[in-house]
């Protein structure tokens, strides 16, 4: 995971632990007061919101607990493609050029251009330098990409 990614999570977990909790535990509170629980629609939605948000805390937790942060500034690569490298590609058929960063899978956004380490076009890119051509099989068939620039921010 990248330190952004990290930062991401870690800023997800406190809205959480800080926001959302204690608005769900009011709602639970206020939904109480109505009376007869067995019958509340309130405190029902409550009690699954409430079970949502504790699951997504545990979730994030173990992520952070689990993960090894890479600092792609701090990376020597020898212009090699690497995890948290972007690397901008010609498409060799189209002329088409894009950037993408890699990145692990739970900070993938295609629209972010953040691809997962994992996806078949960031697999054929890893340990390419620049001027290197890799094949991506994809739905469309082989998709050839000239690696234009690696860079490391």
């Amino acid at each position: 995971m990248t330190v952004a990614g990290a930062e991401r999570l870690k800023s997800e977990l406190h809205r959480l632990k800080t926001v959302e909790r204690p608005a769900v535990v009011q709602a639970l509170a206020d939904a109480r007061s109505h009376g007869d629980l067995s019958e509340n629609a309130d405190y029902d939605a409550a009690k699954d919101r409430q079970g949502f948000i504790e699951g997504r805390i545990a979730e994030v937790e173990s992520r952070l607990a689990n993960a090894q942060i890479i600092d792609p500034s701090a990376i020597d690569a020898d212009g090699r493609v690497v995890f948290g490298a972007t690397v901008e590609i010609e498409d060799l058929e189209t002329g088409e050029r894009r950037s993408y960063q890699i990145v692990g899978d739970d900070e993938a956004d295609i629209k972010a251009a953040k691809i997962s380490v994992n996806s078949p076009i960031a697999r054929a890119l890893i340990g390419k330098t620049e001027g290197d051509t890799a094949e991506v099989e994809a739905p469309g068939g082989l998709r050839s990409f000239e690696i234009r620039s690696v860079g490391y921010a």
